[in-house]
């Protein structure tokens, strides 16, 4: 496999079809006029920025700003060279604003130092940035830079040296820039009106690299994207040696023979990135000054924060993200959009949706970016924009049954909290019970978390998300509990938190968590099935999942040991859901201490640092888990 493409896998989702042309004929080459420019920040470093200004442009016909902050290339570089598509759906193209794509500090043609989710700096320091001063007589604060104040800056040099703007901007991104996106909220510049995250990041200690803790080791081969500074801009990719060159598509046996974690060093010795991660295996300051949670207050532009219930990379920063920007800014426009996705692919249509092997229905890219997406923005930057935009509160794809619902608060205000409790004869029972349900937990023979062979060696994970789980239900270090066949449709739709009593024979142990839908016997295939070897009659799709790190149980900063035998509590939240099952389906719990690639295994022998553990350290565990363990999740009547 060539791992260079690796990063253009990311690339792809953030500049759909940004090929480079120069020929007539194309509407972005027809109708626009390249620009690049190298923007000053207040420190002196130098932001490389193309902007795509329409022809039309005029003192009587002005446009406001779109942009986006990346780190992954605003390629093509060149006056002349002009890609296929800008702008986040050929719908706003076609409607016309004046697009902007930035590479961010130390990230391609830019000047820079590169950090991974830059640090917001504190309230004293942006009150430089919130005033939108420089200091006149004494030497810049570099110490006060972060991606709000490049942002800042970005706007107000566009503002005055791009003629023919309306004075408003708006700004966009996927994924990392994603990111970008939601941290120029905080101490955002006036003129910012709109702002739309789309599966952004907001702590990579529970979303990306981290779930809950766990190390996420199917991203393994991403490290040379995130951990190698550029030695000065750049046009061309300076990391495409560094990626790792497995000699097999089977990243699954890879991973395995790798052993420990610690034998990534001899790939990532002088990668930082992978050097940070391991010198921070506990949720320390590190990682705290990296969370743009904290920040996200007092937020004036509008916010639109978006996702995909199948987005295997990001899943916990849109809905973190609109909620406490819903708790600390109540005065805020501020809503939430959810489709039938994996990452990104809300960008681009694909006609028949599909992920993994469940269909949902035709166009449904398309409504979002005519309906939903075109209406924010257009709203905003070009209309009253006093906040009546004619959309909801939240905008949410119901998977069970492929339709689109709103609500004017999430979760629901109507939601009801229900309780299915692991009872030890396989039951999800609606009460607690006594007893428990037990499996060996052998890290030297985890479970896998897909059949997918060939997604294992990606730029990150994508099909397992809805995959069937009949695989890993069938094993016996999985426990499943299911209800009787429902006898009418059960809505969950909300937030789902898992409160397990386990106990190990070891001193650590993970937990995963996995809400499943099964389907009757006799359900029928449908007419796009991309895996012809998969019959539907009793699949069972996972829904929502999660994994914990058992010694992260009482704290992610303080780890500590189970103590073996013991009757413990491991609490921890999944990510929201809007799911009917549907009558003649059956709702099942999958539990599970391996999930192999996607988290890293767990020694089950308590070490301090888990990223160097010996291959002595692994050991088979037997794990328990409790009758009066309980499932809370949401229920809309």
């Amino acid at each position: 496999m060539k791992h260079w493409l690796y990063s253009l896998v990311a690339l792809a989702l953030t500049l759909p079809a940004r090929a480079q042309v120069t020929s007539t004929g194309n509407f972005v080459h027809d109708n626009y006029q390249k620009v690049e420019y190298k923007i000053p920040m207040r420190d002196g470093t130098k932001l490389h920025t193309a902007v795509y200004v329409p022809k039309d442009a005029s003192a009587t016909n002005k446009y406001p700003f779109m942009m986006q902050r990346t780190c992954y290339s605003v390629a093509p570089y060149g006056p002349d060279a002009y890609p296929t598509s800008i702008g986040p759906s050929g719908t706003l193209m076609r409607d016309k604003f004046i697009f902007v794509y930035q590479d961010v500090r130390g990230r391609w043609a830019s000047e820079g130092t590169w950090t991974n989710m830059t640090p917001t700096v504190t309230d004293q320091q942006t009150a430089v940035v919130a005033k939108g001063k420089k200091k006149a007589t004494n030497p810049v604060n570099t110490t006060a830079v972060d991606e709000s104040s490049d942002t800042y800056d970005t706007i107000e040099w566009l503002l005055k040296n791009v003629p023919n703007n309306n004075g408003r901007a708006g700004q966009w991104g996927i994924s990392y820039p994603g990111f970008y996106t939601a941290a120029s909220l905080p101490n955002a510049h006036p003129a910012l009106k709109a702002a739309s995250p789309q599966a952004p990041i907001s702590d990579f200690f529970f979303d990306d690299f981290h779930h809950n803790g766990a190390f996420i080791q199917a991203y393994l081969f991403t490290f040379p994207v995130f951990g190698i500074q550029h030695p000065k801009p750049t046009t061309e990719a300076w990391y495409n040696d560094e990626f790792i060159k497995t000699g097999t598509k089977d990243g699954f046996q890879f991973q395995y023979d790798l052993g420990p974690l610690k034998n990534a060093d001899k790939y990532y010795k002088d990668n930082f990135y992978w050097q940070e991660t391991v010198n921070h295996p506990n949720y320390d300051e590190f990682w705290q000054k990296r969370s743009l949670l904290p920040h996200l207050k007092n937020i004036r532009p509008a916010v639109m924060t978006v996702g995909g219930w199948f987005d295997a990379e990001d899943l916990y920063g849109p809905f973190n993200i609109y909620k406490t920007i819903e708790k600390n800014s109540p005065g805020a426009y501020n809503t939430l959009v959810v489709g039938p996705f994996g990452h990104g692919r809300w960008s681009r249509e694909t006609g028949h949706t599909l992920h993994s092997n469940v269909y949902f229905g035709d166009s449904i890219a398309t409504f979002y970016q005519r309906n939903i997406e075109a209406k924010f923005f257009n709203h905003f930057l070009k209309g009253a924009g006093d906040g009546k935009s004619g959309l909801p509160e939240a905008y949410l794809f119901n998977t069970g049954r492929n339709e689109w619902k709103t609500f004017d608060k999430w979760p629901a205000a109507n939601a009801q909290t229900m309780q299915f409790y692991l009872a030890s004869n396989g039951q999800l029972a609606q009460q607690s019970g006594s007893g428990f349900s037990e499996f060996v937990s052998d890290p030297m023979k985890p479970v896998p978390y897909t059949e997918d062979i060939t997604t294992t060696q990606g730029f990150t994970p994508f099909n397992y998300m809805s995959e069937d789980q009949r695989f890993a239900g069938r094993r016996p270090d999985v426990l499943t509990f299911q209800t009787d066949v429902l006898t009418e449709d059960m809505t969950l739709g909300g937030e789902i938190t898992a409160k397990l009593k386990v106990s190990t024979t070891g001193t650590d142990a993970d937990w995963v968590v996995k809400l499943v839908d099964v389907y009757p016997p006799d359900e029928p295939n449908h007419a796009y099935m991309p895996n012809k070897n998969i019959t539907l009659g009793n699949y069972q799709q996972m829904v929502r999942s999660e994994a914990m790190r058992g010694r992260f149980r009482n704290s992610f900063e303080k780890p500590e040991p189970f103590k073996a035998g013991e009757v413990t509590d491991v609490n921890f939240r999944l990510q929201d859901v809007l799911h009917t099952f549907k009558k003649g389906h059956r709702v099942m719990i999958q539990v599970q201490s391996t999930w192999f690639p996607l988290i890293d295994r767990n020694p089950q022998k308590y070490v301090d640092n888990i990223y160097k553990a010996d291959a002595a350290d692994f050991q088979k565990a037997t794990h328990r888990v409790y009758g009066n363990s309980v499932i809370d999740v949401q229920v809309l009547k």
